[in-house]
């Protein structure tokens, strides 16, 4: 195996890039800023996106898929996204290379293939949905509207790290309509909580649900809900938004339905999505100085047997012993591994599968054929035991909804453990540096305050939570009157 892991206490940001490539989920491409995504990664991302799409399919929605490319003047129809996007959009403004290469032999960009209307690369989808969404809707009879897709969109970051940041990435946005205000609030809240289902049940990471300020607000939308969870490094990171995009997008894009009343009225909107940025939550959110943890919910091989042999014939009979413990963790819904490679030995299988986060582990070799029983190890805690061959069935099922448990618990207890109430601005810029994560401070709503804070300290609202209590008090910076605190923090 290769040399081990930098420590995270060591340098949290070298130990993420490393883990990331020696785990093998996804390395650099030649495309600058963007990245291969490799069969192990990508088999974690479909379980996210098998549960997720289920999660969308039991709240009504259906998929359907719209183009990559949107003709500028379409993208600029709603002038907040536009502008919010603006800075990260990728162009196309020719359709073809000229067929005759330059003296170098290098294939040049045909002048007269120039596109007559210039097309954005998505860096989101509410434009060409809702130049679609007009041809589709004339009543109310019409709505709601609930549509999701699956599909990789383009934001030309300068600062980029594998899932957190890249230039292309991965990911689901849905896209309702609907008659009434409430009806689509309603909508958009109800999205933001399925997420927060998902991360806690599935990725077994405790999340926040609050609302945005209007610094941190989705260009276009009217409300912005999200979901954020705390990484060991006490960074901030957020996992998913849902929007109440209120009658922007239908004004801008001329959308009206003919209501029961007779009447004509713009249609109300939301949009929600998450991203392959989950996979970088789930790596930093679990993950040690020996690789990946995987929650057993999402592990592509929540078990692995490795046989401990020399020659054919021991491993022939330990294969007896291990085929029937397989074929019954099969049927109860377990995805397993018989690791039987010959061309590794087992102390590099042991490494392997460690650093690849495989929740449990079960060694079997002449010994354990004697005494009936096999060694199991727990990723989680890093422990071992012996455990009768014929308890094998029932102990892994139970196990693994135990680490599950285990490792949202975990989280759990870290991150409210980081999560502090400060009342003056020293404290604040002290324990943002020694403690981090989430702060609770008294804001004086103002952007300008907002801003500042960012630019001294850059710490952001990530959120005010949707149970905030009300609370009199004074702005942690301003002095000024506050009636509730917020969460702040340094985030990725």
């Amino acid at each position: 195996m290769a040399k081990k892991l930098t420590k995270r206490s060591e340098d949290y940001s070298k130990w993420y890039n490393e883990l990331v490539v020696k785990a093998d989920l996804a390395e650099t491409s030649a495309v600058r800023g963007c990245m291969v995504i490799k069969p192990y990664g990508f088999s974690i991302w479909e379980k996210m996106q098998a549960e997720l799409d289920r999660m969308f399919k039991e709240t009504g929605h259906s998929n359907a898929y719209f183009p990559l490319f949107v003709p500028k003047s379409l993208f600029e129809a709603e002038e907040k996204n536009a502008e919010g996007f603006a800075k990260e959009c990728a162009i196309v403004t020719h359709y073809r290379l000229k067929n005759d290469p330059d003296k170098e032999g290098k294939l040049m960009v045909d002048p007269n293939a120039k596109l007559e209307e210039e097309l954005v690369v998505r860096p989101t989808s509410e434009a060409i949905i809702w130049n679609t969404y007009k041809n589709w809707i004339q009543s109310y009879r019409d709505l709601p509207i609930l549509l999701n897709q699956w599909a990789n969109v383009v934001r030309w970051e300068m600062r980029t790290r594998l899932f957190l940041r890249t230039a292309e990435f991965l990911w689901q946005e849905g896209h309702t309509a609907h008659a009434t205000e409430s009806e689509a609030m309603e909508e958009a809240l109800q999205m933001n909580g399925v997420y927060a289902d998902f991360v806690e049940n599935f990725m077994a990471i405790p999340v926040i649900q609050g609302v945005k300020s209007a610094n941190e607000r989705f260009a276009g939308a009217e409300e912005t809900f999200c979901i954020e969870a705390l990484m060991q490094d006490g960074k901030a990171l957020q996992a998913g938004t849902s929007h109440f995009l209120g009658q922007n997008f239908a004004k801008a894009f001329d959308v009206k339905f003919a209501t029961k009343e007779g009447g004509l009225e713009h249609v109300w909107a939301t949009s929600w999505g998450v991203s392959t940025r989950l996979m970088g939550a789930l790596i930093m959110t679990h993950s040690d100085d020996n690789g990946l943890v995987l929650p057993p919910n999402l592990a592509p091989i929540q078990v692995v047997f490795i046989p401990i042999y020399r020659g054919e014939e021991e491993l022939k009979s330990i294969t007896n012993v291990v085929d029937p413990m397989v074929e019954a963790l099969r049927k109860n819904g377990v995805r397993v591994k018989f690791d039987d490679r010959d061309t590794y030995k087992p102390g590099y299988k042991f490494n392997e599968h460690e650093l690849k986060g495989v929740p449990i582990r079960i060694a079997v070799g002449p010994k354990d054929i004697e005494k009936g029983t096999v060694e199991l190890a727990r990723r989680d805690l890093l422990t071992k035991e012996y455990i009768p061959q014929a308890d094998v069935a029932s102990t892994v099922k139970a196990l693994l909804e135990e680490i599950q448990t285990n490792l949202l618990k975990r989280a759990q207890e870290f991150r409210d453990t980081h999560i502090t109430e400060v009342d003056s601005y020293d404290d604040f810029k002290e324990l943002l540096e020694s403690k981090g994560g989430f702060l609770s401070a008294h804001w004086d709503g103002t952007p300008e305050t907002e801003e500042r804070i960012k630019k001294e300290t850059k710490a952001t609202i990530r959120c005010i939570p949707l149970d905030n209590k009300k609370e009199s008090g004074n702005c942690v910076y301003s002095g000024k009157p506050s009636s509730q605190r917020v969460l702040f923090a340094k985030a990725y």
